[in-house]
Formats: C-alpha cells, structure tokens, sequence
C-alpha cells in the first residue's frame, strides 16, 4: 500500500444512482449496504438494502459476503464512501454511491418505506 492509501484508504470506485438501479434491474444484483441509522432507512432506503450503521460495521463485518459486489449507500455519500474504504481494505469489492440517497431520490428511484 502506497502512502496515501495508508492515509486516507484505499480508493474507491463511486457509480451514480442511476448506475446503481441499472445493476439491480440487469447485472448481477449486488448487496445494496446502507450504513445510515435506522431511523434514515425506515424513512426511505433502496429496496431491498441491507441497514448496518457505520458505527456498527467493524463489528457486524461478518455478515457480508465477500463473494459478492457490495454497494455502500448514506444520505449524501460521505459515511458510505468511509463504510467503502473500512470494506476494501479488508477486501470486499465494493462501490460507493455518489451523491446517496439524495441522488437517488433526485433521479426519481423508487423508495421502500419501513
């Protein structure tokens, strides 16, 4: 690892929300992660995401495939691009979706409730 990647973690590839709801509709259905509260997932999240906290990710680590394309959402993208980098660096394949729910919502994607 070069002396960035020490500093600030390994990079990250971001995809839009767009990109995202295309990879569920026809790719290969990667594990849509949101690392907000759960009060943020119950007001609106990506159907069928899974909700780990980013408070609770370094313990909850476990319960992710490593076989499988992860896709890290938030709000806004900055806890998920954190979430991301914490995963890459234990080796996961992982995405981060820039702009989060917020682009999500503005491309007019379908929200789940609950």
């Amino acid at each position: 690892m070069g002396f960035l990647s020490n500093l600030f973690g390994p990079s990250v590839p971001n995809i839009t929300a767009e990109e995202l709801s295309k990879k569920l509709k026809f790719g290969k259905h990667p594990l849509v992660l949101d690392v907000r509260q759960p009060d943020e997932f119950r007001a609106g999240h990506v159907g069928g995401a899974k909700l780990i906290p980013l408070n609770e990710l370094p313990r909850r680590m476990k319960e992710l495939p490593k076989g499988r394309e992860i896709v890290c959402i938030c709000d806004s993208g900055s806890r998920s691009i954190s979430a991301a980098k914490t995963l890459a660096k234990e080796g996961f394949s992982v995405l981060n979706v820039q702009g989060g729910m917020l682009a999500w919502r503005r491309a007019k994607l379908p929200v789940q409730k609950g």
